[in-house]
This record gives structure tokens, C-alpha cells and sequence, in this order.
């Protein structure tokens, strides 16, 4: 199989940013109104699991390589860590 390319790793990480941005608004109450604290805590989970499984993707023709170059991650971080304490 062929390693992504470099409009599939944009992508990718524009769906990251996506995830982020959810977070941030359950979190701040901007986002999900209406629904319980469980389905809220959830929603945050499966984003920051998402996330976390994102930033580790390596290359498939190199499973050490990781696809990511020169990509920010300090917003992601920030609502990993975010996430994880709202769930926790």
C-alpha cells in the first residue's frame, strides 16, 4: 500500500483542527446544548481519542516514519489535554 499523500495528510489534518474545535466548544458550552453530561463527556472522548491516534500515524512504507513534517500540533495538545481533564 502507498504511503498518503500530501493532500490526504492535509486532509487529515484539517479534520484534527475539526476535532479541536469541538472540543473547545462542548468544553466552553458553545456546542452540544441540550444534551447530558455523559453524551458531552463522550463526544469530548471520542474526539481526543481521535486526536491522540492521529498525531501517531507513521508511514506504511516506513511504520517508524511518522507523515506528519512540519505541522503544528500545539492547538491539538492543548485540547488533548483539555479533553482528557474534562473526562476525567
Amino acid at each position: 500500500m502507498a504511503d498518503k499523500t500530501t493532500a490526504e495528510i492535509a486532509q487529515d489534518y484539517t479534520a484534527m483542527g475539526h476535532s479541536v474545535s469541538l472540543i473547545t466548544d462542548v468544553i466552553a458550552g458553545d456546542a452540544m446544548d441540550g444534551e447530558t453530561d455523559a453524551e458531552k463527556k463522550a463526544c469530548v472522548a471520542r474526539n481526543v481519542e481521535h486526536l491522540e491516534l492521529m498525531k501517531v500515524m507513521k508511514k506504511r512504507s516506513d511504520d517508524t516514519a511518522s507523515i506528519w513534517t512540519n505541522e503544528s500540533f500545539t492547538a491539538i495538545d492543548a485540547a488533548i489535554s483539555a479533553g482528557n481533564t474534562y473526562t476525567a
